[in-house]
């Protein structure tokens, strides 16, 4: 018997890049919606010392943060064929990309977001320069290939092309024509429509019980 998925999310947080990434897999998995209320019961931060979602477990094994439940579920569900196979060179871009969504693009949009300005002599102690560094460093990449890491899908363009999509929803990241030709790239795929959809219903639920 495979061992069970759960997904451990919210429908307004980043739950939803990690509830794309199953959609993709396509295995079975159930999902557990918790209340940003309740992230911090004891229960909760036996999963997740940090009181946050996404969280997956499956079997004994547990996996926070949403780029690395990104690539575990590539790596585990290797017939989704998410991922580069191992030992292939094109595993370097594929992480390279993967994780400067987890590291420049989160930090510079987080910051962004928080209208966190850095003076510009300190820009180099926060890693990411600024955030037009890191935006012409990935629009740069996406005018060059199809997808982020290429020129096939992999799980490194759910977790950028979720960063990208909600960027530009929410004004964080600029509408430029790279972005918007790779978000409808990626955004329009079965398995992104259906992540989308599950949690928008949940949303529009909790939004009207109040």
């Amino acid at each position: 018997m495979a061992d069970e998925l759960v997904l451990y999310t919210n429908p307004m947080s980043r739950g939803r890049i990690a509830r794309w990434m199953l959609e993709e897999v396509g295995q079975p998995y159930t999902a557990e919606i918790l209340e940003f209320a309740n992230m911090n019961s004891p229960e909760y931060l036996a999963i997740n010392p940090m009181g946050k979602v996404p969280a997956v477990r499956h079997g004994d094994t547990i996996v926070t943060e949403a780029a690395a439940i990104c690539a575990y579920l590539a790596d585990v569900f290797p017939e989704a064929s998410l991922a580069p196979p191992p030992g292939s060179r094109l595993r370097g871009p594929y992480y390279r990309w993967l994780f400067f969504g987890a590291g420049p693009i989160e930090a510079a949009n987080t910051n962004k977001a928080l209208k966190i300005v850095v003076p510009a002599e300190r820009t180099m102690m926060v890693g990411y320069g600024t955030q037009e560094r890191v935006l012409h460093a990935l629009e740069d990449q996406l005018n060059r290939s199809e997808y982020i890491a290429g020129d096939r899908f992999t799980a490194a363009d759910v977790y950028v092309g979720s960063h990208i999509g909600s960027g530009m929803t929410f004004g964080v990241i600029d509408k430029r024509p790279a972005f918007e030709r790779y978000w409808s790239l990626v955004g329009s795929r079965p398995a992104a429509q259906r992540a989308r959809e599950i949690d928008e219903e949940l949303t529009a639920a909790r939004r009207k019980a109040g």
